[in-house]
């Protein structure tokens, strides 16, 4: 067993019974379940309204992070998750190249992952762990190289580009398995199959020998289209005709109750209109689109159970630490008001991506108190509900605790490597991450005091300790003192203009280091778009 991690679990305070596991050659099995454009209020623990008891129950038994940060979009937030890297830095500074549609580069924003970056798996894989994945893997597509075995995965069932319809994926979109697309099982449904075939893995690892295991469980929900069984679509009907103003204002609350939102704090003003100016058809129809989205977190809460379930039972849940987080702020994408019906949800499109969406107004609700969605680096896309589990390494006394420093994607690397004993190479980029084991042991120190920089479709920002410099896409840099501003509604550039001047110069030289393309950003979309426009006036 190695030293490095028994040495960082006794200084760090972790209690006796992780310090003997570790010396008896037990290291801890380790779980990330990552779910897709989830709001940050959604979950009960987090102030939400949808039930979700098995979550809560990971969160009532663990440590909830109220300033843990993503990367603002999909294949950006695992890139980083799953290399400790910044997404730039290994080829994902944008979006994954969409399939058959290369991109015709190489670089930061090449659209698939690189080979100058080492995964978690690969880490895990290189000290004797069991590497498990199902689900949404979106780091390239057409070269194999980068998919998951090639990448240090033993065993791989799931969607190797983005979003999939949950009944019946279909077209470029469908299921791989190993290295093979195979078709669509009778009675499939993603977050439930995803869930069974990664209980299936666990349990074919541990008939080999009792080495540890990593289980990258990386569900496609609740992203577009929102594919809500009936049943669970039906417990929310009706449950949001009061609107998001309603929303807001009983999450809010919630959030106070629960220490999330301090009560002098003022939450981001919603961007939508008020919900009286409506007609009746479409706070139904709004009231539906809503319901779909409740099921869809709901169910992932149902198989969140079914996998606690199963660790219990075969004895594995007292030593599995299990992070728990979204890969961004709840998703705008679908137009102001979203799209579909229940008449969608009852027969829905298969074997495609059309479908409901929840819309901007119900995403602002979704990531109160906080500014912004998916896409933007602002609060509400970037900073994630994240929860940490682990009985026999995080104390009891720190249970139901919230931690208040701020951490990111990145550290996922540092923390595994520390769980594990493994190590990094030296010959590629080093990881940017710091280890959040002194987190995890109650400890109140930050683990960062180093800047944190953020770009996505020119969307950007820094943080060091308690400041924070953002901006959208050619619009002014804002400054927010995020100790007394944590919804980012004081800015303070003209009174702290040195402080602004100072990070903006931080962020330059960040971007010219790392790749990132500015003034004018990169956009893997406005870039096929171009090509297409080029190749018709060549022919």
């Amino acid at each position: 067993m190695s030293l490095l991690l028994v040495f960082v679990l006794l200084q760090n305070g972790f209690g006796a019974d992780a310090a003997d596991a570790s010396l008896s050659g037990k290291r801890p099995n380790i779980i990330i379940v990552l779910v897709d454009d989830m709001g940050y209020s959604d979950l009960g623990c987090y102030g939400g309204e949808i039930e979700t008891p098995n979550i809560d129950a990971l969160a009532a038994n663990g440590l909830r992070f109220t300033q843990f940060y993503n990367q603002g979009r999909c294949c950006p937030t695992r890139a980083s998750l799953i290399t400790g890297l910044q997404p730039h830095q290994v080829g994902i500074g944008h979006m994954t190249a969409p399939p058959g549609k290369p991109l015709g580069f190489e670089g930061p924003y090449q659209g698939y992952l690189n080979d100058r970056c080492m995964t978690l798996a690969e880490v895990l894989k290189s000290s004797g762990y069991k590497t498990l994945m199902t689900g949404k893997w979106h780091l390239g597509t057409d070269d194999k190289n980068c998919w998951p075995l090639q990448r240090g995965f033993d065993r791989y069932y799931g969607c190797i580009s983005g979003a999939i319809n949950y009944f019946q994926p279909g077209g470029d979109r469908g299921l791989t398995e190993g290295n093979e697309s195979i078709a669509v099982p009778d009675g499939f449904y993603a977050t439930d199959t995803f869930t069974e075939k990664a209980i299936e893995s666990i349990e074919s690892a541990k008939t080999q020998d009792d080495s540890p295991f990593f289980l990258y469980l990386a569900y496609n929900a609740p992203h577009w289209p929102l594919n809500a069984k009936w049943s669970d679509f039906q417990k929310y009907r009706g449950k949001y005709k009061g609107g998001w103003g309603e929303l807001i204002k009983a999450r809010n609350q919630r959030q106070r109750e629960l220490g999330l939102l301090a009560p002098g704090t003022q939450p981001a003003e919603h961007p939508g209109p008020q919900w009286e100016s409506l007609t009746d058809k479409q706070r139904d129809r709004l009231d539906a689109v809503m319901a779909a989205y409740a099921g869809c977190v709901d169910s992932i809460d149902q198989n969140i159970g079914k996998l606690i379930a199963y660790l219990q039972q075969s004895d594995q849940l007292d030593n599995t630490v299990i992070f728990f987080l979204s890969d961004n702020g709840a998703c705008q994408e679908g137009g102001d008001f979203g799209k579909g019906d229940e008449a969608m949800v009852r027969n829905p499109p298969l074997e495609t991506t059309d479908g409901v969406r929840i819309g901007l107004h119900w995403a602002g609700a979704c990531n109160t108190p906080y500014r912004k969605y998916k896409h933007f680096v602002h609060e509400g896309g970037a900073c994630t509900p994240m929860i940490a589990h682990w009985p026999a390494g995080i104390p009891e006394s720190e249970h139901g605790k919230l931690v208040h420093q701020h951490a990111y994607l990145q550290d996922f690397m540092a923390t595994v490597l520390d769980l594990s004993g493994g190590t990094y190479p030296d010959k590629i980029a080093q990881c940017q991450g710091r280890s959040m084991l002194p987190l995890l042991a109650g400890g109140d120190q930050p683990i960062h005091d180093e800047p944190m920089f953020w770009e996505h479709e020119g969307n950007a920002a820094v943080r060091i300790g308690q400041w924070k410099l953002v901006r959208e896409y050619q619009k002014p840099w804002e400054l927010y003192d995020l100790s007394h501003d944590r919804t980012e509604l004081n800015d303070l550039s003209a009174t702290e203009s040195q402080r602004r001047a100072k990070m903006i110069a931080m962020w330059e030289t960040w971007a010219t280091q790392t790749g990132v393309r500015f003034p004018k950003r990169f956009n893997m979309y406005e870039h096929l778009n171009a090509m297409q426009r080029q190749n018709r006036s060549e022919k």
